[in-house]
């Protein structure tokens, strides 16, 4: 089984604290995400500034796109975005826009499935479409009412796509190798991390358990 990729969600609007807390997990993790609302508050600035600081590290610009895909994602790839995402109810018009755009630059478009009502078809649609990874994800006020995303990541995976299956909803050291063995790609740890009282030690916790598989 081929170890996956640990990504890290900044998801503080803070700029300097974002930075800040990149730093401390960089050793550990391989995929920096900039999560939406840091996105949304910080801008393609902070895209430029962690490309620039932590250039061995992929970027994922949680842009969550849900119109004006190529229009929208281009500039975010032009920074120095490693993977923009787009959602998947957006439709294949959208969908396709990002990929185009990730194609031009050799990066990578992600999909995300949050809310996406047959995940299974749709995943299968945006494969055909050229999507490099597949996100598979339960977001923070499902995950309140107590949803996980291990039976969507079960379902994506055996469909044996020819795409990554990135897996995120509250993913800590407790569950990250039945994840990672349920056939993730990319595992995305958040509060786990930012939320300890040394994110340095809870990323190097999380790095040796998926090293351990």
């Amino acid at each position: 089984m081929a170890k996956p990729l640990i990504q890290m969600a900044l998801d503080s609007l803070d700029y300097d604290q974002t930075v800040k807390l990149a730093g401390l997990v960089a050793p550990y993790v391989d995929i920096l995400e900039i999560g939406t609302p840091c996105i949304k508050y910080n801008g393609i600035r902070l895209v430029k500034e962690l490309k620039a600081k932590f250039p061995n590290k992929k970027v994922l610009v949680d842009l969550k796109t849900m119109d004006a895909g190529l229009y929208e994602a281009k500039p975010f790839f032009q920074a120095g975005g490693d993977i923009c995402t787009v959602l998947g109810v957006s439709g294949l018009a959208t969908i396709k826009g990002v990929i185009e755009a990730a194609n031009a630059y050799g990066k990578e478009a992600q999909i995300d499935l949050i809310n996406v009502p047959n995940k299974a078809q749709l995943a299968a649609e945006a494969a055909a479409a050229g999507a490099h990874i597949m996100g598979v994800h339960t977001g923070l006020d499902a995950q309140a009412a107590g949803q996980t995303p291990f039976a969507d990541l079960q379902a994506i995976s055996n469909l044996k796509l020819p795409i990554k299956i990135s897996v995120a909803g509250g993913i800590n050291a407790s569950t990250v190798q039945q994840v990672a063995k349920a056939g993730a790609s990319i595992v995305v740890v958040g509060a786990a991390i930012y939320g300890a009282a040394s994110p340095s030690a809870a990323a190097k916790e999380i790095r040796g358990l998926v090293d351990a598989l």
